[in-house]
């Protein structure tokens, strides 16, 4: 069953964000278009039976309707290569990309999107994002730094269409489709969290080069951990049927198979595949991808399978030939996979972690370990944190009278 997608935004933005959801499998995408993104929280009261999550085409529309939202939600980042982007487009025109005044955007990720390009700053002026921030604030804004052959960068479509009014040359960014595919996979993810929380069917396929009593005989005791029950699934296999809340908790919410061990301990090679859905056949099917999957991991692994294409490695023992740095690598690739962010920054984090042992650390140590702005952490970790493999643990005083920061504990 697909995961119904309502984008949000203006006309053009909408049709473009929706192409790149729909190309995603798994995923059908309900169009809302506003002629203002004040109407954004009408359109989610009024829609909100007709999706099980809300894309919007950027933070002003996705913060407006954040008092009324009942379903998952995420909003489309605007990042840097967006940006070099619109100064490709106005240098093709014949613009001077010298001089701009750009709104929502973070000063850092300008200045260091054009330090990379190598274009001068003195007379570039930006507006970030605050909560409660207007489109006729943004407007002002952009009216204070009106200046000779000035070019104004806006995210908002309101604040285009004022400006152009104004006789300004004014360029509306567009996301980049890394954007709008790292903001789907984000919300598919929380999505999934959500749906899987209210999913009661949760099934296990158990392969062995074993015979079937053997595989039976030390499936029972797994069965038993898992309070479901077992049965011959054919084709040499097992079939374990159980809850996903007491899969979950059996696997500390899908990070870990200790049963795993066991059967590893007495079977030569053993693949597990969980699969969780909304029905028995959806759970099977699942669970099949799932057992494939876990093959690619070892002799030894066991995985679990979601809707959307979400996979998660709940634990693999490699051969001794292979060595502890293939495991790390694969482990590495599915989280990376599962919670949009590159196998190199995966990497990074890991090595950090192991750095670090049971250290607490903030968006400002993340920030500075990566050499990635705050904000850039703050989306790293709140990524891994849905993921579960971030938790946070507290807070540590930020010194002067700055908000204390969050701390977080990396279980990579």
């Amino acid at each position: 069953m697909d995961t119904i997608v309502g984008v949000v935004g203006p006309r053009d933005l909408v049709d473009h964000v929706a192409a790149v959801c729909e190309s995603q499998s798994g995923v059908r995408v309900e169009r809302f278009t506003y002629g203002h993104e004040s109407d954004a929280p009408r359109i989610v009261q009024e829609h909100a039976p007709m999706v099980d999550a809300w894309l919007f085409t950027g933070i002003i529309p996705y913060t407006l309707a954040t008092p009324v939202l009942t379903r998952p939600a995420s909003f489309v980042d605007y990042s840097g290569a967006t940006l070099l982007q619109a100064l490709v487009r106005l240098l093709r025109g014949g613009h001077d990309v010298t001089r701009l005044s750009i709104d929502t955007l973070g000063a850092a990720d300008v200045r260091s999107v054009l330090h990379e390009a190598e274009i001068p700053t003195d007379d570039v002026h930006t507006l970030a994002f605050r909560a409660g921030e207007s489109s006729e604030s943004l407007v002002a804004f952009h009216r204070r730094h009106a200046g000779e052959d000035t070019i104004a960068i806006t995210c908002v479509s309101s604040v285009r269409d004022a400006l152009a009014a104004d006789g300004r040359t004014v360029l509306r960014l567009v996301p980049s489709r890394a954007s709008i595919s790292s903001a789907l996979h984000q919300l598919l993810l929380i999505t999934t969290n959500q749906i899987s929380e209210g999913a009661q069917v949760a099934l296990g396929l158990v392969e062995s080069g074993a015979s079937a009593d053997a595989l039976a005989a030390e499936g029972a005791p797994v069965a038993m951990a898992l309070a479901g029950t077992v049965a011959d699934a054919g084709d040499g296999r097992l079939l374990l049927v159980t809850t996903y809340g007491r899969l979950a908790e059996v696997t500390d919410r899908f990070r870990a198979a200790p049963f795993l061990h066991r059967l590893a301990a007495r079977l030569t090679t053993v693949h597990v595949g969980f699969g969780v859905g909304r029905s028995a056949v959806e759970a099977e099917t699942f669970a099949r991808r799932a057992l494939s999957r876990a093959g690619n991991h070892g002799p030894v692994a066991a995985v679990a399978s979601f809707r959307n294409d979400i996979d998660i490695l709940l634990e693999a023992q490699q051969d001794d030939s292979e060595g502890a740095d293939a495991l790390d690598h694969a482990s590495i690739g599915v989280v990376a996979a599962r919670v949009g962010l590159s196998v190199p920054t995966l990497q990074r984090l890991h090595q950090l972690s192991e750095e670090v042992g049971a250290e607490l650390l903030t968006t400002r140590d993340i920030a500075e370990r990566l050499g990635v702005q705050q904000r850039t952490a703050r989306r790293v970790l709140q990524r891994l944190e849905l993921a579960g493999v971030a938790e946070r643990s507290g807070s540590r005083s930020a010194g002067g009278s700055g908000r204390p920061l969050t701390l977080y504990r990396l279980r990579l």
